[in-house]
């Protein structure tokens, strides 16, 4: 028999009505703005009438991600419903997909085989127009911006000095740079331009980072435009278009809610990509859940070096969060592969390959435990070819740290496969006093919060920073911003800012090439090594294979 893709798994499920699995997650009906039988949004009015103490805040993150495949999003969904099944009252808090990758090479963030939020054809494409309303308040502030510049420029704005960049939620390498405003004054003044994905926009940071619609709108006033010819920077809410965003962005602030295939209360919201942005899903979303359930389980973007780090140096100070315990993913497949071996020999067992990859796990394991102070687990998602020596291996070098290693099967057994860590991170919650604390203090400079998460986190010895970027720097320090966290753009594939140094690479440099500040956000953005904010498509983009049939119903969707 032919095993299933994950769409064919989701389309054969039966998802129970919306108002069943609000009702499960303590949702009264007056909170509930249902949009159809399986998705809805929920009232934020919840979050200031509830009473309920917040629950217990687990979080998933990985090793580095590989082409071999890790399974943080399907671990999270498995070990929310793995603990619903030994009798847990939980729910799980996630991103929303990119529409760029899900046409493109990475997938969704939906789950994957038995362990899976639905309806995940719904989630991973439109789902409930978030993404569109963040595109369109992003592009409204660009029209207004270079409106203003058209009508005479009254804010003496420097088209030169403009950082905000128009967005789309696809990835398309053409409008990385691009110029406009070209065909006579009618048409604007013409200036060198450029797009981000929608997921790299401030407004995605800001939504994600908000704790009510007035903070929203705050928020959206503070962005930062570009600068007048003297060198002040020029906001949105000096354009007057803070009130306007806000408006577009009513109901998209609202957090989502679905199910797992199991059943499980799952609030999907927010979703900026870690190597670019913050990485976590939204405030709100997670307070919800917190609120609302014993425990709830959420997940932070690629390895633990980019989301864990932000989600615990920048979500955590501004939403005042601790979790109490952490979930390390890795599969035998992709230590292997960061141990050198080639893609082909991965079924194979290679305790040497292991050896040389495992340090990539051991260096996340010990930021989580000596670094940040949290109780930690390592879940081993199972794949049929790993061999018992290999998972051996894997516990007794884990053990050497003084952390457990669970196994998890949640992508072929659902819940089932769960259980096992389930009732470790049970443990962890119950009997494991963490002493939390972040890896760098807001009273160190820029440079040296860099420095910082560079040296303790990522491994390295140093950054270099290009004149270019200590003048921005030394800019955005003196006019006030020096106090704000660091939100550094990387590879996701490295510890370093090379995507070819796999495993715990020593010894490296980080090159600063850029840096500019998310006022509204909170945050400082640092742009290291080749990242870009706007992706390009591979050779065979999955949009290739999409389709849908006669009835209605899409194919080829993972």
């Amino acid at each position: 028999m032919a095993q299933l893709s994950d769409i064919e798994i989701a389309q054969n499920a039966t998802p129970e009505d919306i108002t069943v699995i609000a009702e499960r997650a303590h949702i009264a009906p007056e909170y509930l703005e249902q949009y159809g039988r399986a998705k809805a949004k929920i009232d934020p009015a919840l979050l200031r009438d509830s009473t309920r103490e917040r629950g217990k805040l687990i979080l998933v993150t990985a090793i580095n991600p590989t082409p071999a495949g890790e399974g943080k999003t399907t671990t999270t969904i498995g070990l929310a419903d793995g603990l619903r099944r030994i009798g847990k009252d939980v729910s799980v808090a996630l991103r929303e997909p990119s529409l760029g990758p899900v046409f493109g090479v990475k997938g969704g963030a939906a789950g994957g085989g038995y362990a899976q939020v639905i309806p995940m054809e719904d989630i991973n494409l439109h789902f409930t127009g978030d993404f569109h309303a963040i595109g369109a308040a992003n592009n409204l502030l660009a029209a207004m911006l270079d409106n203003h510049i058209h009508q005479g420029n009254a804010l003496g704005i420097d088209p030169r000095s403009i950082t905000w960049k128009r967005c789309v939620d696809m990835n398309d390498r053409q409008l990385r740079s691009v110029v406009d405003g070209l065909g006579g004054r009618m048409n604007g003044v013409p200036r060198e331009d450029g797009f981000d994905i929608t997921v790299a926009s401030e407004v995605m940071a800001v939504l994600c980072l908000s704790t009510s619609l007035s903070d929203l709108r705050e928020r959206l006033g503070r962005i930062i435009v570009g600068y007048s010819y003297s060198g002040e920077p020029v906001t949105a809410s000096d354009l007057h278009a803070q009130g306007a965003m806000t408006a577009l962005l009513r109901d998209a602030i609202k957090p989502n809610l679905v199910q797992t295939l199991e059943g499980t209360p799952a609030f999907v919201h927010g979703g900026p990509f870690a190597n670019i942005a913050h990485g976590c899903n939204s405030v709100m979303a997670t307070e919800l859940s917190l609120r609302l359930s014993d425990y709830t389980v959420t997940e932070a973007g690629f390895g633990a070096d980019l989301g864990a780090e932000k989600f615990l140096d920048i979500k955590c100070r501004a939403a005042s969060l601790v979790p109490d315990a952490v979930v390390i993913v890795a599969t035998v497949r992709a230590l292997k592969l960061h141990g050198g071996l080639d893609r082909s020999a991965l079924v194979e067992e290679n305790i040497e390959a292991l050896g040389r990859g495992i340090p990539n796990l051991l260096r996340h394991v010990s930021n989580i435990k000596n670094v940040y102070g949290l109780p930690c687990v390592v879940a081993i998602n199972r794949f049929p070819t790993d061999t018992d020596a290999e998972i051996d291996y894997i516990i007794s070098r884990c053990r050497e740290l003084g952390v457990n290693t669970k196994l998890s099967t949640v992508w072929a057994d659902g819940g089932a496969g769960g259980e096992e860590l389930a009732r470790e991170v049970v443990r962890l919650c119950e009997s494991e006093q963490g002493g939390f604390e972040y890896s760098y203090g807001l009273e160190l400079g820029i440079a040296d919060k860099v420095r910082t998460v560079v040296r303790r986190i990522y491994g390295g010895e140093d950054i270099d920073i290009t004149p270019a970027a200590s003048k921005q720097i030394a800019r955005l320090e003196e006019l006030g911003f020096g106090g704000l966290p660091v939100c550094i753009a990387k590879t996701q594939y490295s510890f370093s800012d090379d995507p070819k140094k796999l495993g715990a690479p020593e010894d490296f440099r980080i090159t600063v090439k850029n840096v500019r500040v998310s006022a509204g956000a909170g945050f400082i953005v640092v742009l290291t090594g080749d990242i870009m904010t706007m992706p390009g498509l591979p050779k065979s983009p999955a949009a290739e294979r999409i389709d849908i049939n006669e009835n209605g119903h899409i194919v080829g969707l993972f």
